[in-house]
């Protein structure tokens, strides 16, 4: 398996894969990526790649994936928080990450991630995530990679009238700050 940057040819593996979880969401699988309603359009993924591509292309984003064999088999991306770098929320990062069902559980996420938040370590000081409490397997991967728990959101996600808790988790890679209303200056 090779951890690459991603490219423009790279769109209809990463499509496939997130076509992927609807079919599991139908059949009660919990993938733990909340979804659409309805599955996208193929338009609408070109519109989200377009978005992604340029935004890796600027330096605004982080987009790495995974190949095995030729065929991309995930992704990992982090994006600015407000959409632009150059907002007053641009240093903080949101991390999402898919991997295809036939891969998981094979250190693809690990690998993912790791490629990741070592390209983020000078962009993005604070990445932030968003999962579901089922999903266990992410929790325990986040927290081994130094995210900790900064809330939880009861029945956040609803999926076929289950209703889900969320868990946001932030890895914060700043200097440590003074007591609260502590002076720059002292």
């Amino acid at each position: 398996m090779t951890v690459r940057e991603l490219r423009w040819a790279d769109f209809d593996d990463l499509r496939e894969t997130y076509y992927l979880l609807y079919e599991e969401r139908e059949r009660g699988g919990n993938h733990g990526i909340h979804l659409f309603r309805d599955r996208p359009t193929v338009a609408d993924e070109v519109g989200w790649f377009s978005g992604l591509f340029r935004r890796n292309l600027d330096g605004e984003g982080i987009a790495v994936v995974a190949e095995r064999e030729g065929r991309v088999v995930g992704h990992c991306t982090i994006d600015p928080s407000g959409g632009v770098r150059a907002s007053e929320r641009g240093h903080v990062g949101v991390l999402g990450i898919l991997v295809h069902r036939d891969h998981r559980g094979q250190g693809i996420g690990s690998a993912l991630l790791a490629a990741a938040l070592e390209k983020a370590r000078d962009v993005f000081p604070l990445v932030r995530l968003s999962v579901f409490a089922s999903n266990e397997g992410a929790v325990r991967l986040y927290e081994r990679f130094g995210f900790v728990h900064a809330g939880r959101i009861p029945g956040a996600f609803r999926r076929q009238g289950a209703e889900i808790d969320e868990i946001l988790m932030v890895r914060d890679r700043r200097p440590p700050r003074g007591p609260p209303g502590a002076s720059a200056r002292s």
